[in-house]
């Protein structure tokens, strides 16, 4: 009997050692948690400092709510005294490059915006830039290509070489025209001119308001060519030869301070937990591992524009064909 009550203390014992550790264990837990959400939310910008906001807009432009919620909070941030937009695209959907244009136009209204041209702002990229009050372009990068486009492949002579034919019933003649598995008609044609046409004078009407062209000036401008930076310096389609350091040079003459740092923003991934990415970053931060940090912070958000099957009226530049 002795022995037995000896063992049950014993279980006692360590039962309450055990709970003890546990507790200490969810206290560790969540402080650290906490800790490692201060600090990953205040480099995300939740207790920012005074800083210059920067967005990338990379490749193929499309209507991305991610990208205009974050475009919308920086416009909101009042730690954000300017923003600088990145551009490297050759357009996108004409929708989806309106729809960025006056997102960047709502931040425009209220803090100093520019451009800066890396490598290539043609099509819906170029609209990109017009939101911004001051472009900058490096001396090669490619600007321009102020058109629309819309393209559907034929395949009615494969399909007749195949022995396939579609029918279609329709409650009108110009319902779903054209469709490429059948002859497209001159009326269909017709009718999807008239709206590549309505577009285009829209993106005419942008570019010559932007940036201050005469008639003369915008026809020769609009022709659907790219230009080289320098020339499209030339042709005031942007505003100055250089990068980042240019456009800062801008802002500070807007009263912006050179000493103000740049802070990236990224939208964040559909479906992900932002604080989830941040604390887990900031804590291998904390223990040196600052690259898997940033390998984290990557994976819960869209570097630059979100790539998606193109299925609408274009603004894209595409290189001549040999």
């Amino acid at each position: 009997m002795p022995l037995d009550t000896d063992a049950v203390l014993d279980r006692r014992l360590l039962r309450r050692k055990l709970t003890f550790w546990r507790v200490v264990a969810g206290i560790v837990a969540v402080a650290g948690l906490a800790t490692a959400g201060f600090y990953g939310a205040r480099s995300a910008g939740y207790f920012a400092t005074r800083h210059v906001a920067r967005i990338e807009v990379r490749g193929l432009i499309t209507q991305n709510a991610e990208v205009l919620r974050m475009i919308e909070a920086i416009g909101r941030n009042d730690s954000a005294r300017a923003l600088v937009v990145s551009i490297d695209s050759p357009g996108g959907t004409v929708a989806g490059s309106e729809a960025l244009y006056l997102a960047l136009r709502q931040v425009a209204a209220k803090k100093p915006t520019v451009a800066v041209v890396d490598g290539m702002a043609a099509s819906g990229g170029y609209i990109a830039a017009l939101a911004a009050d001051h472009i900058v372009t490096r001396e090669t990068s490619i600007t321009g290509s102020i058109g629309v486009i819309v393209q559907f492949p034929n395949v009615v002579q494969l399909l007749e070489t195949v022995g396939v034919k579609v029918e279609a019933v329709r409650s009108a003649p110009l319902k779903a025209t054209p469709s490429g598995v059948e002859p497209t008609s001159p009326e269909a044609i017709a009718a999807l001119r008239e709206i590549v046409t309505d577009s285009y004078q829209w993106f005419q009407r942008l570019v010559k308001e932007r940036r201050g062209l005469n008639d003369e000036q915008l026809r020769v401008a609009a022709d659907g060519r790219a230009f080289s930076g320098v020339r499209a310096r030339d042709m005031r389609l942007v505003d100055t030869i250089g990068g980042e350091d240019e456009a800062r040079g801008w802002l500070a003459g807007r009263g912006v301070s050179r000493d103000l740092a740049i802070r990236t923003y990224r939208p964040s991934r559909r479906g992900t937990l932002p604080f989830v990415n941040v604390a887990a970053a900031a804590l291998v931060d904390a223990v040196g591992l600052s690259d898997l940090g940033e390998r984290l912070r990557s994976s819960g958000i869209i570097a630059g524009i979100e790539r998606s099957a193109l299925d609408g009226l274009l603004v894209v530049w595409q290189p001549p064909s040999p």
